[in-house]
Formats: structure tokens, sequence, C-alpha cells
């Protein structure tokens, strides 16, 4: 089918549509109504049924592929590797089911999990979703604070951690930080489970509360769990939102909504189906980790890898030696993980044989074109931008090449997938944009499936950060957007990232894909610093590949008012070693901005490289267009 035809019926039929998708997964009780939109711009997807999505991920596909891998948990850190079958991988489940019932977890009880990309880490959330728990996966190291404000929030009957995770061979304990946070918490679990790596052997222990996972484990040895029938709308999990001022936001998803969305994204946009494998490089700790290391691929019984470590260890052409090994055909990652790889010798993208790999798809912050183009050359394969959010939990704009592959054009991360009504607006009359207009990207309501169903707690609060911008009743992205005029969309950048010089509005993110166009840059980030005259001007801060510090400064000035007008011309350049950035890849910009203004970084807990933070201060330090 064209994805046009494909598409339209999605918004013009949308209770046709997804009553078709709704078939791809297994329903204990068939849904009595498609779509319950009563209460705008609150909805419920298949009323009535009830499903579980333990049982759609691992137990259906027991007796047409026990045997096939569904699990491959790689560690480059500590050297392991787990190879678990689909049989293996239910038996794991029940197992900690098990345990979960015996510490008195059930049916709608909060769950925290505290871990890295193990495998543990995997059979804990199934176990959750099996007895119809809720689980709250916070990465593996956010500070004890962090972690607190999330307990709190959620109030876990128990909290799942590791003794330790590992970046870079350094060991990051874990145990203090959760024992820091259940200390400053308002709510703590009466229980934490450990799972110890034997990373930390002095790992401490409080007596009454914490329970060692091997030994019980071993107490459950064989033990099967009847799975919990679910109805579609009852939450599935909890993922906070990464906000670095107030109270985090619980993003809740449901049941069956997910699951069939996950179902459709598979094939459709990811074009991986059962007996295929797929290989995101994300942490379970974020989205993409949630739907597409864990419940995607494992709906729709692929194979699914999941990996722990650095791109660049043992060496930069890991990623792709994994990809030839267990045939990947579908890769997924970030921008910031290939601009990591651009650093490197481009020879290590030739190294290992990628034939039966398709496609790569990232997503997680804006591609831009540069590096777009190196890595397309350097692997030859398709590479996909795709668009979406926490609260999305899938894309909202993508190429589906499962279904009907468009050209791709670099930078835009194509068309909206099924079920999204896009609009891009004028921010302040709410207004459509023509072709080629600026404006804030939008979606008409109902939300489609798969989609947060509100704040974890705090409806009020749902209605306030999500549809409380615009007259008309509509889910603001916060993103500004461009759509041409064959409907693809270009993000341009989130619209409180806006630099407000001396009247114009300019986006970081135009700028910033200006400055990576010039050769010798491997990457740079904007802010808006104060202007006593203008009001702010852009700051850039700039990792260089090769050249002279200051002959690279005036180049990317030179690129930004070709490409942007004088307007836009950066007022300093800053050329580091590195960029700041969180463990998940995301540029610190706000603690550029303070520091930039002789301000409090603020929170710096999810920092992957504190000495990133000293290259700014010392970049600073020596003034603009001068090198470390």
């Amino acid at each position: 089918m064209r994805y046009e035809a494909f598409h339209q019926r999605s918004i013009d039929d949308p209770e046709g549509f997804w009553a078709e998708q709704a078939r791809a997964i297994d329903w204990h009780t068939p849904p009595q109504k498609i779509l319950d939109y009563r209460d705008p711009p609150f909805r419920r997807w298949f009323s009535g049924g009830t499903t579980n999505l333990c049982h759609n991920a691992v137990d259906r596909h027991l007796d047409a592929r026990g045997e096939q891998l569904a699990l491959v948990a790689i560690s480059s850190e500590t050297g392991v590797t787990r190879e678990i079958s689909y049989r293996e991988l239910f038996d794991e489940v029940n197992v900690f089911a098990s345990m979960l019932k015996s510490l008195d977890v059930g049916r709608g009880d909060r769950v925290v999990i505290y871990m890295p990309n193990m495998a543990e880490a995997v059979f804990a959330m199934l176990a959750c979703a099996r007895i119809g728990a809720v689980h709250s996966v916070v990465f593996g190291g956010f500070a004890s604070h962090n972690l607190a404000l999330r307990i709190d929030d959620a109030r876990p009957k128990l909290l799942i951690c590791a003794d330790a995770g590992m970046r870079g061979g350094k060991v990051i304990a874990y145990k203090p930080l959760v024992d820091a946070a259940c200390t400053e918490a308002q709510h703590p679990p009466p229980h934490v489970l450990m799972v110890s790596r034997g990373l930390d052997p002095d790992a401490s222990r409080v007596e009454g509360r914490d329970v060692d996972y091997d030994a019980l484990r071993a107490a459950h040895a064989g033990a099967r769990v009847e799975v919990e029938w679910l109805e579609s709308n009852e939450p599935s999990y909890l993922l906070y939102t990464s906000g670095t001022t107030g109270k985090p936001k619980g993003v809740q998803r449901d049941v069956g909504g997910y699951a069939v969305a996950l179902a459709l994204s598979m094939w459709s946009i990811y074009d991986v189906r059962a007996g295929q494998v797929m290989f995101s490089t994300s942490d379970v700790g974020w989205a993409v980790g949630h739907s597409y290391n864990v419940y995607g691929p494992l709906i729709v019984g692929a194979t699914s890898i999941l990996y722990e470590g650095l791109p660049t260890n043992p060496d930069p052409g890991v990623w792709w030696s994994i990809c030839e090994k267990y045939g990947v055909r579908t890769m997924f990652s970030s921008p910031t993980g290939i601009r990591v790889l651009k650093k490197q010798d481009a020879a290590w993208l030739k190294k290992h044989d990628l034939s039966q790999l398709q496609w790569l798809f990232l997503a997680g912050e804006p591609l831009d074109e540069p590096t777009a183009h190196w890595i397309t050359d350097g692997i030859g394969k398709t590479i996909i931008d795709n668009y979406w959010q926490t609260e999305t939990g899938w894309p909202v704009l993508s190429l589906m090449p499962g279904l009907d592959m468009k050209p791709v054009k670099f930078g835009s991360p194509g068309l909206p997938a099924p079920g999204y009504r896009l609009r891009v607006i004028d921010d302040v009359s709410g207004a459509d944009v023509g072709a080629g207009e600026k404006g804030v990207l939008v979606i008409e309501p109902p939300l489609p499936p798969g989609c947060l169903t509100t704040v974890w707690g705090d409806d009020a609060r749902f209605m306030q950060s999500y549809f409380s911008h615009f007259k008309e009743l509509l889910y603001s992205s916060l993103d500004w957007a461009i759509r041409d005029e064959d409907g693809y969309t270009f993000i341009l950048g989130r619209t409180d990232d806006v630099i407000n010089v001396a009247g114009h509005r300019l986006g970081t993110r135009e700028i910033e894909e200006s400055c990576s166009t010039h050769p010798s840059v491997a990457e740079a980030a904007v802010i808006g610093v104060h202007d006593a005259l203008k009001g702010q001007v852009p700051v850039v801060f700039a990792t260089l590949r090769e050249g002279d510090a200051a002959a690279a400064a005036e180049g990317m000035r030179a690129r930004v008012v070709e490409q942007l007008g004088a307007v836009a011309r950066p007022a300093r350049v800053y050329v580091v070693g590195a960029l700041p950035k969180t463990r998940s890849g995301k540029l610190l910009r706000r603690s550029l901005q303070a520091l930039a203004e002789q301000r409090d970084p603020g929170d710096l807990s999810t920092l992957d490289d504190p000495g990133a933070l000293d290259e700014v201060r010392r970049a600073l330090e020596r003034g603009a267009d001068s090198g470390g």
C-alpha cells in the first residue's frame, strides 16, 4: 500500500484503521470500543479489551520460535555476552515474577528499576508487566536526589538495582546512590532488591530492607506465574522526563494502545519482522530503550541486541562488528553516537560485513546534514532520521521503508506516522503557516495509540504542560518546525531554545546546522548569551576534527552569515576538546549558557564526562577563537 493512502485512512477512519492494527497482538478479551473520546483531550484506546505486554512479548512466541534468540545482552565494559532464547527468557521472567510476588508486589504497584543495560533489567521490566505491576526505569547512575524525587512521585513497593555499572572502564557504584535516595525520599520502598555483578564487592546491605537477588532467585527456581490480564488502558509503566527544573513529570503509558502502536511501527517504520534482528544502542532508562530495546522487537518475535558500552570500545568498529556477527537488519542510534564515530578514522566503517544491514535510524536530537552525509557515505546504507518524544513513545515523523519507502531529504525526519494529525502553526495567532514558513509543530487530538495517557497522578499538569499553549485544544511539541511543499517536516529546535537578537528570533538549531557545515567542525552547540545592547547574542562552542581554531572560528562565522544572514553571526566562538553531555548524549546547553554568563551551571548529575565542563571553563578563560 502507498504511504499516502495508509496515513490518510488512519486519519479519516481511526477506529477502522486501529481495529485492523489491533489484530497484530493477542487479546484475552477483545476490545469493546476502539476509541473512547468523550473527555478531550483524554482518550481511551481499545476499551474493555484485556491483554498483557509480557504475554505478547514472550509467551505467544514459545511454540513457533522458542529456541530463537530473543535477547543478546552484550557488555564491552565487562566483556560478557549473554545469548537468551525466547524459552530461556520465559523461564527467567517467570522466576523474576515469582520473586516480585514474594516481595508483596502486585497489580498496580509501582517498581523502580535502577540498572544499566543488562539482561536482568529486561527480566525485571517484563516480570512487572507479567503481574500487572507498573515499572519505572530510572537511568542508571542518575544522582541520588533525582532518584529520590522519582521515588516520592511513584511511591514504589520495591526498588531493583545493580550494585554498579561501568562507563569507559570506570566502575560507577549504584548502591550508595540508592541508599542516599532512600534516606532522602519521604516515601522510600520497603524493599531494595540488589543484583550483584561483582563490580562493587563492598556494596552495603541494609538489614531488613535489602534483598539479595541471587539468593531469592535460587529460592524461586523453576517457578511459573500466570499472566495478569489488564484492561487496555491500565498503566503499564512510568517514564520520567529529564527536565532540569521542578518536579519531574511521570509520563504514563497504557498497555493495549502501546502494544498495538509498537507492533505497527516495527514492520511499517523499522522494517523488522519475526526472526529478524534489531540493534538499538539506547539505554533501557530512555524511551527508545523501552520501545525498541525491549517491547517492540519482542512483540513481533524479533531478536533484540542490548549493548552496554561506548561506541569506541574496544575499537570504533564495535557496533559494526555486532551487526556483522548477528546479522542485524535495522539499527537505531543517535546523531551524537555517530558524531562520536565521526572523530575516528572512517576506515572503521569498512572493516565489517554489513550486507544484512538495511537501515540505520537516528533519533533523539536533530540530525545535521554533514553527519548524515558522512555516515551515509561511510557505510553505504540508507540513513533515516525520525522524530519523536518520550511522551509519544514511538515516532511522530519518519519514513516508512517497511510500507512504502519515500526519498530521504537530509535535514528532515520525514512524514507523519500513522494516526498523527500534524500541523505547523504560528506561535502567536495559532493559524497554520504556509509551506516553508516557521511555526510550532502541534498534534491534533486525539493522540494515537502509544502516546502518553496522562502525567502520573496529575491530570491538571498533563493539560497544562501539553494542551494549554493555544486557544485551540492542541498538543504542543514545543518544537519549531518548517514543512515543505512535499509535506516533509524539518525540526528547527525547541521553542524554549530561541535566541532573541535585537528583535530577531533565531533558533539555536539553525545556527548549529550552519556551523557544522564547516569541514573542520565535528560538533557545535549554540546558546544565547545576555547582551546589554541586543538582548541576546549567539555564542558557539565547537569541537574540531582538524585545523586551526582561529581559522575554524572565522569559517563558522562566515558560514552562518552566508546561510542565515548577518543577524545570526556568532558573537563568540569557543573551540573545546569536548562538549558537556548527559550519558544519553544530550548537550547541556543550559549549563553552557550559565557558565558563559558566570552563573551556577546547575544540576550536573547526568554529566557523562566532568572533564568536558573543565574544558569549557578553560576556553572561557582563554577567550574566543582560540584552541586548547
